[in-house]
């Protein structure tokens, strides 16, 4: 049998974190870390963190329902950090976590940098995480700015060309 339902869009939104919903995200996400990862290699930022002015914060939507977010965090003028990345359970697998990043990885071109990285587990929770993350051309490395070798994390970076 053919499935016939129109596919529903994602909407990418900047978002100031002001709102319930959006700050219910946050916690989701930090929660998830701490319960998947030691608590001394958790990277997730908390809401003040990201309220930062190098952060820029987007939700994503499937109609009025929130489905994941992510975030941009300017590091200098040429390199960039993937901060934040979280699908909502009931919304895996159906294009959220690529669209996010697409996004990002867009707007860090527009921005003008020339390098973006993260940092995500080990585990196999993150699997799905580092395979899309391969997928768009990250490769592993090294720690990068303030962060330190840790078995808990890896390092992955990509380089942007205008």
């Amino acid at each position: 049998m053919i499935d016939t339902q129109p596919q529903m869009s994602i909407d990418i939104r900047i978002d100031d974190l002001s709102s319930d919903e959006s700050q219910s995200i946050v916690r989701e996400h930090m929660a998830g870390m701490l319960a998947n990862t030691p608590i001394e290699s958790v990277h997730a930022l908390p809401l003040d963190k990201l309220r930062k002015p190098s952060i820029t914060f987007w939700t994503a939507w499937m109609g009025s329902e929130l489905c994941g977010c992510g975030a941009l965090q300017t590091l200098d003028t040429q390199h960039g950090e993937i901060k934040s990345m979280r699908t909502r359970a009931s919304f895996l697998r159906q294009g959220v976590g690529q669209t996010v990043l697409s996004h990002i990885i867009k707007e860090a071109g527009t921005r003008g940098l020339k390098r973006l990285s993260l940092e995500t587990g080990t585990t196999e929770v993150f699997v799905a995480a580092r395979a899309m993350y391969l997928r768009n051309g990250f490769e592993v490395c090294g720690p990068f700015g303030t962060y330190q070798l840790d078995p808990h994390s890896v390092f992955m970076t990509k380089y942007l060309f205008q």
